[in-house]
């Protein structure tokens, strides 16, 4: 049986009352579910009527779990036990939360970081199988993803075509060449259904379903939520969880993501890329952040900052001013979030289906590798650190110095994000950086691992309100492969995303601090020794 549950206090609360009586009065609930395309305005209407599909994706998708369990039991006779998902964004967080809630090993390779991808090639080849999923079918990460391990498949004398299996929209390109390939499956999804929403379709349960899911029960779940949503009622969670995230007045537009015992993991990473990537635009929209529930900016109060707190169905919750708490399985959580942005994007008044910033940081980073232009000269180097910045960097003489320098160009609603190039795996506890800077700015701080977060929160850095200040993180590294069939290497891919967001960003006008790390190790751990000293003599001025 399928559980939802919700509470909420302060502004989360009042926004609901506020707006539930014109969301029941214009049947927003039931008018979603009928794939209503002018519920977001004559601007969004031709995007809508191609991108609702996702409302009934858990029904769409019941016809491909014989084929994928099918496929499943076949590799898994051929002595194939382990699954690496090639893919960006929406073909991956919600595979990498589906796995891990079921404690199922699922590889997700999401980067183009040299260390990563070699990492990825060189555990269990000979076990291994592939999905290589886009949506548009050109995505150039995955499709380089695709080529190494294709590459690495025949030099170890596997068939490569055996091993391969691609999930895409109907006609893609790779749709296309995979069939002519001669690859082991091609599943194609629902063409209606955008990156960010596709958790239940092929993008989802293909991968899910390979690495051992329970996929029918996961589907199973999702329809009955699907259910539960679709009704004009004053009890409706997902009309309530919209409410709190587009409708408090004045907008509390930096929402904290907080695992608090749910038991889901990672849910607040693929949350993130739906709201940050849904809402950012025109100039408005929600900053999720990825938090925990004892981290600053859920303590701090501050007037722009709703908590939202994922707990466990039984939990006996004690709420703080201004938090919401949300309780539900796996599936129900997804099909309810999803449902929820799509209200959000209505009270915002912005089309919650398109993403017209994303490609402009792609477009800048084919540009330096086409043009492979010289590195931009390092302001100063310390240590294993080279610093790179504009004219706000002042007399900074040091790297700590110019994350302080940095920290200052912060504005009251401002916030802080910090984008890390490096293999998310090998150097995971980076991210400790988090929580130590959010409590010496005393205002919200993203933590995205690049590249992926250009496919996820980079539509609001550029398309949301101009409030951000970025820390970029770039590293050397002793190993590069180069790309089969490729003019430039992983190095050199990664070295031109970073390069071309930060581009895009300057040229938005925003303060960007590149720290190129010349030593991986060691610059990692001056990094996060500065960050601790920075955020000790916060503290230690703040209570004298």
């Amino acid at each position: 049986m399928t559980t939802l549950s919700y509470d909420a206090t302060g502004a989360a609360r009042q926004a609901h009352e506020q707006n539930l009586p014109a969301l029941l009065e214009d049947r927003v609930a039931t008018r979603i579910f009928a794939k209503d395309p002018t519920l977001w305005g004559p601007d969004a209407e031709a995007e809508a009527s191609v991108r609702l599909g996702w409302v009934d994706a858990a029904t769409v998708s019941q016809p491909l779990v014989p084929a994928i369990l099918e496929l499943r039991d076949a590799l898994r006779s051929e002595g194939v036990s382990r699954i690496v998902l090639c893919g960006m964004g929406g073909s991956s967080l919600a595979p990498e939360v589906i796995a891990g809630t079921a404690g199922v090993e699922l590889t997700v390779l999401d980067s183009t970081d040299p260390e990563q991808v070699a990492a990825a090639l060189a555990d269990r080849l000979a076990e291994t199988a592939i999905v290589v999923s886009s949506k548009s079918g050109s995505t150039l990460e995955t499709d380089s993803q695709r080529r190494i391990f294709e590459h690495a498949f025949t030099e170890a004398g596997i068939d490569a075509r055996s091993r391969i299996i691609v999930v895409t929209d109907p006609g893609s390109p790779l749709d296309k060449s995979s069939r002519e390939a001669g690859y082991r499956a091609v599943f194609n999804a629902d063409p209606n259904v955008g990156g960010r929403y596709s958790a239940l379709t092929a993008f989802g349960i293909v991968p899910s379903g390979l690495a051992g899911v329970d996929i029918q029960a996961f589907l199973d779940e999702a329809e009955e939520a699907a259910e539960i949503l679709n009704e004009d009622s004053e009890d409706n969670i997902g009309l309530a969880l919209g409410s709190a995230l587009g409708g408090t007045k004045p907008l509390r537009n930096k929402v904290v993501i907080a695992e608090d015992g749910s038991g889901i993991a990672g849910f607040a990473d693929w949350a993130e890329q739906l709201i940050a990537e849904s809402t950012g635009k025109r100039g408005t929209g929600v900053l999720p952040v990825v938090a925990g529930p004892s981290s600053p900016e859920a303590t701090l109060g501050a007037p722009d900052v709703l908590v939202i707190r994922l707990v466990a169905a039984d939990a006996d919750v004690e709420l703080r001013e201004n938090e919401v708490a949300i309780a539900g399985g796996l599936a129900t959580q997804m099909m309810t979030w999803e449902f929820a942005t799509a209200v959000a994007g209505r009270l915002l008044g912005i089309n919650p289906f398109d993403q017209p910033d994303v490609e402009a940081a792609k477009v800048a980073a084919r540009g330096l590798l086409d043009a492979q232009p010289e590195p931009t000269p390092a302001d100063f180097t310390d240590g294993a650190i080279e610093v790179r910045g504009g004219d706000w960097l002042g007399s900074a003489a040091t790297a700590a110095e110019a994350v302080g320098a940095l920290l200052a160009e912060l504005g009251e609603d401002g916030y802080l994000s910090v984008q890390a190039y490096l293999d998310r795996i090998a150097y995971a506890p980076l991210e400790g950086i988090r929580d130590p800077l959010a409590a010496q700015s005393r205002r919200p701080v993203t933590f995205g691992w690049g590249p992926r977060f250009l496919h996820s929160t980079g539509q609001y850095h550029k398309g949301g309100p101009a409030v951000g200040v970025f820390l970029q993180v770039t590293a050397a590294s002793a190993t590069d492969l180069p790309i089969p069939g490729r003019p430039f290497t992983f190095g050199e891919l990664i070295s031109a995303q970073a390069a071309g967001d930060a581009q895009v960003l300057s040229d938005h006008g925003r303060p960007v601090l590149r720290l190129h790390l010349t030593d991986r190790p060691a610059g990692v751990r001056q990094l996060q020794e500065l960050v601790m000293t920075l955020a000790g003599q916060a503290v230690t001025s703040t209570e004298s």
